[in-house]
């Protein structure tokens, strides 16, 4: 095995153990956001991200880094700030809203939705095996929502979709950035405080008192998620996507155990199907893509 060949099996080892990492992070955040309870989803945000902004802040400044960015960054940033954060509430919305793990997997729908943002912003295109992956993956979304008049809780379902689809394109544009060469502690310093920034308003004027159970909770919810930020922006600087969604389902089988340990919650048989199909499609097309070393093809713009 050539040097370059054993280097390339290393970063994606280290990619896989870094979603894998992020994965367990993400699904602590979330039991941690739905048990304080009954709090706006933008007091949960900013508390969430003021604790990754300042354990980013204090990495930048103790290793003296640079709080500038790159030529080239500044629309991949946007990108990944405004729905970045989009996908955020989105996704504390549904958390608080429907049960964990059915909110866990609208916003695992992320990966499919950073294959069809990555042939935007980075030309890695899919074939059409890939696209029909998608497909069914969005297919096996509506068995999670169920779409329905009769359904009163059709909106927080969707608004959870939703998460999913911004939160796929934030992690294109963090794909873009670390092509970039864009540190990982820039891009969460900046998303971090973008977040807090757009949620300080609600915080100031709309604020509710909460326990001291509540805080603990948003505490260990930021930490948790600092730690998330810093493994995904590691993994896709390490990998593509298409290497790495499929491990990016772990999350569910964790929000799925702490969902049925702390909160006694067990997903209907529509929410099963949906979970089946969708993780389904998911190994399906890793699979495919191992087989496929050329599934992307890098184009010039």
């Amino acid at each position: 095995m050539t040097d370059k060949k054993h280097k390339e099996i290393n970063k994606k080892l280290l990619g896989m153990l870094c979603i894998l990492s992020a994965a367990f992070c993400f699904s602590i955040m979330n039991t941690c956001v739905a048990a304080a309870g009954d709090i706006s989803p933008f007091q949960k945000a900013f508390f969430r991200n003021a604790i990754a902004f300042t354990i980013a802040s204090f990495i930048m400044i103790k290793n003296k880094q640079s709080f500038r960015w790159k030529k080239g960054s500044g629309f991949p940033l946007a990108i990944r700030l405004v729905l970045g954060t989009t996908g955020l509430l989105c996704n504390f919305y549904a958390v608080g809203t429907i049960d964990l793990a059915d909110a866990s997997m609208l916003n695992k729908m992320a990966p499919f939705f950073t294959i069809i943002f990555s042939a935007i912003f980075l030309h890695e295109m899919a074939n059409g095996f890939q696209w029909l992956m998608i497909l069914a993956a969005i297919g096996g979304s509506l068995f999670i929502i169920k779409p329905s008049f009769n359904n009163p809780e059709l909106l927080p379902y969707i608004i959870g979709f939703i998460g999913g689809v911004a939160a796929g394109a934030a992690y294109a544009a963090i794909r873009r950035l670390s092509d970039n060469h864009e540190k990982a502690t820039l891009i969460v310093f900046y998303f971090s405080a973008f977040s807090c920034i757009v949620t300080l308003p609600s915080l100031i004027f709309f604020y509710e008192q909460m326990s001291w159970f509540q805080l603990l909770m948003l505490v260990l919810a930021g930490i948790s998620a600092a730690g998330a930020q810093f493994s995904v922006t590691a993994a896709y600087s390490f990998a593509p996507a298409k290497e790495l969604s499929v491990f990016d389902y772990s999350q569910v089988i964790f929000t799925a155990i702490l969902g049925f340990f702390i909160f006694g919650e067990v997903p209907d048989s529509l929410s099963f199907v949906g979970y089946i199909i969708i993780i389904t499609s998911a190994v399906v097309m890793f699979f495919h893509n191992k087989k496929s070393p050329r599934a992307y093809e890098i184009r010039d713009s």
